[in-house]
């Protein structure tokens, strides 16, 4: 089989597209900031994003003026107050907002990835999101009655998810906490997996239960060490939480917003060059060695 391994450059030109709805996935861990800044790189505008909980990426993408909407179930940065490119662009009327639940966000990707119209669930009793968002509709329960809550199924154009490890063919293996990257690849029209490691088809296959996406709804992999910095990658990196706390500042301020872009992002031809720019994090943040034990699959 051909592979699929391209550059993040390439990746990103060829399916991160103008006007595109882009999920970049991972629950704190695996967020891919190293494809966040390669669409703003190369200039993608009027983008649809679309993430359960839309931290610093999609702070730093709509700083940098890529978004013209927002999907979302959260918004802030952890830890640290809010998202304020963000609350700019809400506040001036340049974001469209539509906001559900975590849940919410769940059953909309999950019913994208069984190709059905809407998802169901109980958790707007109460709520006054239903009231906010017009998409949140509900339905009447054929076998009890029960009046239950619809979301529309999410099938964005692109989802962008960093992992581990996958083959050249883009089958994916994850360990570590997950959020719902498998069903917002299987809902998506076009994937894109970077990878902090490239390994054999034969070390997937040692350990199939760790595939969390296969590569046949894989369109382009991409090999970025420390791609997720400031997130984390378990087994290679830490989070830099330092940096989650300093973004408050950077943020809040539109000049040294626009320094951060200028300097780390328009600066820096690829991740390489980024992480030139930061002497000693690799050292600061590196991982140390805690290997779980191996499974005997023998039959």
């Amino acid at each position: 089989m051909d592979s699929k391994v391209v550059s993040m450059k390439e990746a990103i030109a060829a399916h991160v597209r103008d006007g595109d709805t882009v999920v970049i996935e991972g629950f704190t861990h695996l967020i891919c900031f190293a494809a966040g800044h390669e669409i703003i790189r190369q200039r993608r505008r009027d983008l649809t994003l679309a993430r359960l909980t839309p931290d610093l990426v999609f702070d730093q993408m709509i700083g940098a003026g890529c978004a013209r909407k927002l999907v979302f179930s959260w918004a802030g940065n952890p830890g640290a107050g809010s998202l304020h490119a963000f609350r700019r662009a809400v506040e001036s009327g340049a974001l469209e907002i539509e906001e559900y639940s975590h849940f919410g966000m769940v059953a909309r990707l999950a019913a994208g990835a069984a190709r059905l119209p809407f998802g169901v669930l109980r958790n707007y009793m109460g709520s006054d999101l239903p009231a906010a968002n017009p998409r949140i509709r509900t339905v009447a329960c054929p076998y009890t009655g029960e009046t239950l809550a619809t979301v529309p199924a999410l099938e964005p154009d692109v989802t962008i998810v960093h992992a581990q490890r996958a083959d050249r063919q883009g089958n994916t293996q994850v360990w570590g906490l997950m959020g719902v990257q498998k069903e917002a690849a299987f809902a998506s029209k076009r994937v894109v997996v970077v990878v902090e490691e490239l390994v054999d088809e034969a070390v997937i296959r040692a350990d199939p239960n760790r595939t969390l996406i296969p590569g046949l709804v894989v369109d382009a992999v991409v090999v970025e060490p420390w791609g997720c910095h400031p997130s984390y990658a378990q087994g290679h990196y830490d989070r830099d939480n330092d940096f989650y706390v300093d973004w408050e500042a950077i943020s809040k301020d539109p000049g040294k917003l626009q320094g951060y872009l200028d300097e780390f992002v328009y600066g820096c031809a690829d991740r390489a060059a980024y992480l030139a720019r930061m002497p000693g994090l690799q050292d600061r943040l590196r991982a140390r060695e805690r290997t779980c034990a191996g499974v005997n699959y023998g039959f």
